[in-house]
């Protein structure tokens, strides 16, 4: 596991996957990580590293593969919150909901870039795929 709370320790931390092993890389769900998305995409490529992130934006940016929540689907579900409330119900009244759609993303010409294959069986299982 590593760890980055600024831009020159991503850089760090991709310079030290080799000599720890990695063979990838799980970008975990941050808005820090999100907002350097572009600088984690170019240093995975930079170090043919294959990397899955939490939101397609990567994926459609570059990133080789997204798995995790719908950001439209839980801005629909806020827009349903706030009517509920504006109409007089109480928040602490809701319900509390968990996210129930998720996204697989997968950039078909990053993973060729990268030499990854990705079967035929996991393309027919993502939601988008990137040609």
């Amino acid at each position: 596991m590593l760890n980055a709370a600024n831009a020159d320790e991503i850089d760090a931390s991709f310079m030290a996957m080799p000599q720890k092993g990695a063979g990838a890389v799980l970008v975990a769900s941050d808005a820090f990580f999100f907002s350097r998305r572009k600088q984690l995409i170019v240093l995975a490529a930079r170090y043919a590293v294959p990397a899955i992130y939490q939101l397609r934006e990567f994926t459609t940016d570059g990133g080789l593969m997204s798995y995790g929540t719908s950001v439209t689907e839980a801005y629909h579900q806020v827009g349903i919150y706030t009517g509920r409330v504006l109409n007089g119900e109480k928040p602490t009244d809701l319900p509390v909901i968990q996210p129930s759609k998720f996204q697989l993303v997968i950039n078909l010409r990053t993973a060729k870039a990268l030499g990854v294959t990705v079967s035929n069986s996991m393309q027919l299982l993502a939601d988008e795929v990137i040609d």
